[in-house]
């Protein structure tokens, strides 16, 4: 699950929907009135539900969360700690190459679909999805415009997750 701000304002209640121990969570703290509270209160509940957390882009918070990072198109954040990587974002083959460089675990390319977090940008589909996937070293998962109907259409044999925020608001 990725939060977001402006579409899911408290993440708490989905989080707390999350299957135990099955799932993860990328905090983005941009645009959270107070991140540090709000990131607190998301750590607790990953914690306690053993989610895995990363922070994105923010590798002192995500230190003080006790959390990873996710980087953003595989770009490290400057003072953090190359172990701290654990997952990236990545919109084409150079940014999936950067991620896999900067020693993540799963990269998360988009998007797949069209999505509310990037209005009016084309998706890239499930077959130009899995051709990068494909040319990839790493593990990918999707995200991007992924619903219950659409994650059908994803490649079982490359996609080894999906990231969501509407599918996951009630």
């Amino acid at each position: 699950m990725f939060t977001d701000h402006h579409r899911l304002p408290d993440p708490l209640p989905t989080i707390a929907r999350l299957p135990r121990g099955l799932a993860g969570v990328v905090f983005r703290p941009e645009g959270v009135a107070d991140p540090r509270r709000m990131g607190r209160a998301v750590a607790r509940l990953c914690r306690a539900r053993r989610l895995v957390l990363v922070v994105a882009g923010n590798w002192r918070l995500a230190a003080d969360l006790g959390a990873k990072m996710h980087l953003r198109g595989g770009r490290a954040v400057p003072g953090m700690r190359r172990r701290m990587a654990l997952t990236s974002s990545a919109h084409g083959m150079a940014e999936l190459v950067r991620a896999r460089r900067a020693g993540v675990m799963l990269s998360f390319l988009s998007p797949v679909f069209a999505t509310q977090s990037h209005p009016g940008a084309m998706g890239l589909g499930p077959i130009r999805w899995a051709a990068m996937a494909r040319r990839s070293s790493g593990a990918v998962a999707a995200l991007g415009g992924i619903t219950g109907g659409s994650v059908r259409q994803m490649p079982r044999t490359r996609c080894k997750g999906v990231g969501a925020i509407g599918a996951l608001v009630a």
